[in-house]
């Protein structure tokens, strides 16, 4: 029996010690106060209640900060940012840590299942549109909804601490994020393609640098015609305005091909590894065998 017990025991351990590089490499943990980069910011929608409030704190991994700063957002700052409905219920909530020049912007849903029509690249087209970078950005939410009010919560976030995001960028965002859902949901195509879509335009507005909108209507046409994509005279004409309004804003298209060109590439680069996933492959098999031995040994 206490050689059963044992066997047990050291099994878990080895477990243990398998699990915790794992759980470290997935988890931010708490890394104190970064005195260079500020506490992270962390915007609840006003419209939860005290329990969904702290659904969404746990959610955003509130606690594992030793201090963070904390604010609501409501209708009313949708009318002032991106002029929406002054009445409306505001739900979705965000955390932003600010990250180091250079290290680009990342975007992560933590409930998928209740944001129902906005993707992670979606939020990131947008973001860059609307002048955001150099940040990391979790997304929550306790009850479904769209996910178009987190944009406002991250523009209330950047405006409490002093940083004035452009007004006309924050709008034309918001057009895009309107445009990008009204596409795939009313003409049924899949959502990250149409984000790829939006990439693509920048992408190439980027290269090509346009000087009128009809260079931009072009561009739009020979994306749409790249990827496929077949759209309605009405949405091919609101992705060319769209992107027309964005030319003539002060909007560095190199840097945000840069960064859309990271988020991509890095996200493809893991999956076509093959050494990442035959290196996984290995230490798992590696790990079981060293348990089977070990096990093997204590009855021998």
């Amino acid at each position: 029996m206490k050689k059963l017990t044992s066997i047990w025991m050291m099994a878990l351990l080895l477990i243990s010690v398998w699990a915790v590089p794992l759980e470290s490499y997935a988890s931010t943990g708490d890394q104190g106060i970064n005195e260079k980069l500020g506490l992270p910011i962390v915007v609840y929608g006003e419209a939860l209640s005290e329990a969904q409030k702290s659904e969404v704190a746990d959610l955003l991994k509130v606690d594992q900060h030793e201090q963070v700063d904390e604010f609501s957002v409501n209708g009313r700052d949708l009318n002032a940012y991106i002029g929406g409905n002054p009445n409306s219920n505001m739900y979705s909530s965000v955390k932003i840590l600010h990250k180091d020049s250079g290290e680009g912007l990342s975007i992560e849903i933590v409930t998928p299942d209740n944001i129902t029509q906005v993707t992670k690249e979606m939020y990131t087209n947008a973001l860059l549109t609307a002048g955001v970078e150099n940040a990391e950005v979790l997304v929550a939410s306790s009850v479904k909804v769209s996910g178009h009010s987190a944009l406002t919560g991250i523009y209330k976030a950047y405006d409490a601490k002093g940083v004035k995001l452009d007004e006309s960028r924050m709008k034309v965002a918001s057009d895009e994020l309107d445009i990008a859902t009204d596409i795939a949901e009313e003409q049924g195509i899949d959502k990250d393609k149409v984000s790829e879509l939006l990439t693509e335009i920048k992408k190439a507005i980027a290269e090509q640098d346009p000087a009128t909108k009809e260079e931009v209507e072009q561009i739009v046409q020979e994306q749409l015609q790249t990827l496929n994509i077949e759209l309605s005279e009405e949405d091919r004409q609101r992705l060319t305005d769209l992107f027309d309004q964005m030319r003539n804003l002060n909007i560095n298209f190199d840097q945000v091909k840069n960064q859309l060109d990271d988020l991509t590439g890095s996200i493809q680069d893991i999956i076509n590894d093959d050494g990442f996933w035959n290196n996984l492959r290995n230490a798992v098999q590696s790990f079981f065998q060293s348990l089977k031995s070990f096990i093997s040994s204590l009855f021998n």
